[in-house]
């Protein structure tokens, strides 16, 4: 087996373990209903994945990291560098983070700004300069403000956060490239569609668009996306 399906088997067999433990999020079924009933072929790709589902892992610190490691590179090579990282951090953590030597982190795959970024968001952790127990009284956009305060943290990177740690229902990263072109291959649209319009046709998929997104990037990939 070549390393890459090795790495696509392993993930998927995690993935699998993971469903059997997590819950989904409560609005997950309600959101299915009601995107089918607006959107019968986005409601197509959801009668494909019948079982699946997005899940969080609790962990603020967790999270953040998995997305500056998953910035501007694929699924599959994310995936691949993050599980050298998670060996050779042994507990994800942001003094762990603090700790790690930078050649050890270089070579996990990751680039000298990404380490740049990962000290960083430890940093912020560890001096206190946001406090995650407070989000949940916090609307998505004083989030994502809080957020991009942190090196390396951007719009995208805390609209995955939003998605995949706080689990709100509504996040549209619009300027996701595996969005815009699940969107694309869904409605047969020549790639890319100018933004403006990506988020003009997700108003259709409101108060949803989370579970819209999510779909739109598992129509694309053998792997389910995660953070």
């Amino acid at each position: 087996i070549k390393n890459g399906n090795k790495n696509n088997l392993l993930y998927i067999c995690q993935h699998q373990i993971y469903k059997l433990i997590m819950k989904k999020p409560i609005f997950w079924e309600k959101a299915k209903k009601d995107l089918i009933k607006k959107d019968k072929k986005l409601g197509s790709i959801i009668k494909n994945y019948p079982k699946d589902f997005l899940f969080s892992k609790s962990d603020p610190f967790y999270t953040l990291a998995r997305s500056i490691v998953g910035q501007q590179i694929s699924v599959q090579a994310a995936q691949a560098v993050w599980n050298k990282f998670e060996i050779k951090i042994k507990k994800v953590t942001p003094i762990n983070t603090a700790n790690l030597h930078f050649m050890s982190m270089k070579s996990c795959g990751l680039s000298r700004q990404k380490v740049s970024y990962l000290k960083s968001l430890s940093e912020a952790f560890l001096k206190k300069k946001i406090i995650p127990r407070n989000w949940s009284k916090l609307s998505d956009e004083e989030i994502i403000n809080q957020l991009v305060q942190i090196k390396g943290i951007g719009r995208w990177t805390a609209e995955m956060f939003l998605i995949f740690n706080l689990c709100r229902p509504d996040i549209f990263p619009a300027d996701d490239l595996g969005v815009i072109k699940g969107i694309c291959n869904c409605y047969n649209l020549k790639y890319p569609i100018n933004k403006d319009i990506a988020i003009t046709m997700s108003k259709k998929w409101k108060p949803y668009r989370s579970v819209a997104t999510w779909y739109f990037w598992r129509s694309l990939d053998p792997i389910p996306v995660e953070y």
